[in-house]
């Protein structure tokens, strides 16, 4: 429970979600990211902040207008802060269609600043959207995201995600939501996982937060049913909830569009 007082980190992330990406204002970044801010996504990395980062961003507000950031969920634990979002808007490229994707980002920061993000959004999804003009309903938004407190990680509900990620596919835990797939989208395995390389993981309380990279060979479900038992890379981001010893519940969202990139 929040004790009334906005914790500086997720103050620092509600400037980045209302004041940049909602409102459109890259000025902003100055004020809230350090100038060699890096983003880590899909396998490539956007940085520094002004002549790599900004402009990037700047490409998808060009194509939505309108762009809209919904915060579904945060998670802090005063030294890093994960976020679950939902962006959604008209895209100029396809005549006005819409769209509403999932994101995840699991940020740093230096105490005043973002520094760094390892981040994914659904454009798998996204695309699907668009193509088809069909549109996937907004997620809940979280209640009070910004009022959200600062809770110690729990170093046995790490390891518990930690042995979880490392053991090859995640599904099989009924709590557990991939991708889309609460919308009614098919979200199987995707790859018969060889390797997997855990990026980042934290977590805040009984929740924890991660970023994996996972190799094998790709069993179909994302469009490319021609390249079934290709070498293919799935990466994916999510925050679950560990309750009696296992991982419980949660979402993943996962980088369909990227595995052959």
């Amino acid at each position: 429970m929040s004790d009334g007082t906005i914790h500086p980190f997720v103050g620092l992330i509600r400037r980045y979600v209302l004041d940049y990406l909602a409102c459109g204002n890259p000025d902003v970044c100055a004020e809230i990211m350090d100038p060699d801010y890096l983003l880590h996504m899909g396998g490539h990395e956007l940085g520094p902040r002004d002549c790599v980062y900004v402009p990037a961003v700047a490409k998808q507000m060009e194509q939505f207008p309108g762009l809209c950031m919904t915060a579904n969920e945060v998670l802090c634990n005063g030294d890093r802060l994960a976020l679950r979002f939902s962006q959604h808007g008209a895209s100029r490229r396809h005549d006005g269609r819409v769209a509403a994707w999932a994101g995840i980002g699991l940020y740093f920061w230096d105490g005043q600043r973002l520094t760094s993000n390892w981040a994914l959004e659904d454009y798998y999804a996204r695309r699907r959207q668009l193509a088809e003009g069909t549109t996937n309903p907004l997620e809940p938004p979280a209640v009070a995201p910004w009022d959200e407190p600062a809770v110690a990680a729990d170093p046995v509900a790490e390891d518990i995600a930690r042995r979880w990620l490392l053991a090859g596919s995640l599904h099989g835990v009924a709590g557990v939501d991939f991708d889309d797939e609460w919308a009614g989208h098919p979200c199987g395995p995707l790859v018969d996982v060889s390797e997997t390389v855990v990026d980042d993981l934290f977590g805040a309380g009984d929740r924890v937060a991660f970023h994996i990279t996972q190799r094998g060979s790709y069993l179909g479900g994302a469009g490319k049913e021609d390249r079934i038992g290709a070498p293919a890379t799935l990466r994916s981001a999510g925050i679950v909830r560990v309750a009696d010893g296992a991982v419980a519940s949660g979402r993943v969202v996962r980088d369909r569009s990227g595995m052959f990139a």
